[in-house]
């Protein structure tokens, strides 16, 4: 589907500010990219969140003409999903884009100035 072509889809039921609150989004630096051999997907990320490095793996491989540009860019990610195995690798975490559920070009959600790594969304 093209930017042209996008219909915003419905909005979901509500939710308590409690379960919003469960969610830990975080900023971090995407410090390398690594391509994943044998998928057609899966990127893997370093990110730091300041304190600790975690290893997040993205199903971004074909969204981007060099996924390398990536790198040294803050985004946020979702940190207390549990530790997920895919292709021999654990994922620490979820790297939170827009557009890909609607079927458009996902982009990375980025805060507007530089800010320290692990400082928190919401």
């Amino acid at each position: 589907m093209s930017e042209h072509e996008f219909k915003e889809a419905a909005i979901k039921p509500d939710i308590t500010p409690a379960d919003l609150a469960k969610i830990d989004i975080r900023v971090g630096t995407i410090l390398s990219v690594e391509d994943m051999a044998g998928s057609d997907k899966l990127l893997k990320l370093t990110v730091s969140f300041g304190d600790h490095q975690r290893s997040i793996l993205a199903g971004m491989k074909q969204e981007r003409a060099n996924p390398k540009e990536i790198e040294g860019k803050q985004a946020l990610f979702v940190v207390n999903l549990p530790p997920r195995k895919m292709m021999g690798q654990l994922s620490e975490g979820m790297l939170f884009d827009i557009g890909f559920v609607d079927g458009i070009t996902p982009c990375l959600a980025v805060p507007e100035q530089p800010v320290p790594d692990g400082a928190r969304a919401g």
